[in-house]
């Protein structure tokens, strides 16, 4: 019995695990779509975003993200979100996408972004 439930939360954090790589993009497209001229939003609060932010992001905390919509051009925009460690950021994700929004990026935290931008 005992093995049953081992073997279950292994199963329960790979799950897990697995689910969060597969929400952030992949650095590469990341990149392109920044070139390309995504709207990059930065879903860290205000204070985060004054000690050091990715050059031209737009700063949207998640938690006033639905009220701001409107900050965003139409739905089919490509979207990079990011904060401090990607948990925000795919939290934002998942709101962006309910509300109709077709492409968006989950690029992780503040580290994983494009360097020399």
């Amino acid at each position: 019995m005992k093995s049953f439930l081992v073997l279950g939360i292994v199963i329960g954090f790979l799950f897990i695990f697995v689910k969060k790589i597969q929400s952030k993009g992949d650095k590469d497209m990341v990149k392109q779509w920044i070139k390309d001229g995504a709207i990059v939003i930065d879903v860290r609060t205000k204070s985060e975003y004054a000690e050091g932010h990715f050059s031209g992001a737009k700063n949207i905390p998640v938690d006033v993200l639905p009220a701001n919509l409107n900050q965003l051009k139409d739905k089919q925009s490509k979207i990079v979100v990011y904060c401090r460690s990607g948990a925000r950021s795919e939290r934002a994700r998942q709101i962006l996408q309910a509300s109709g929004y077709s492409s968006v990026i989950n690029a992780g935290g503040l580290s994983d972004m494009p360097q020399g931008n």
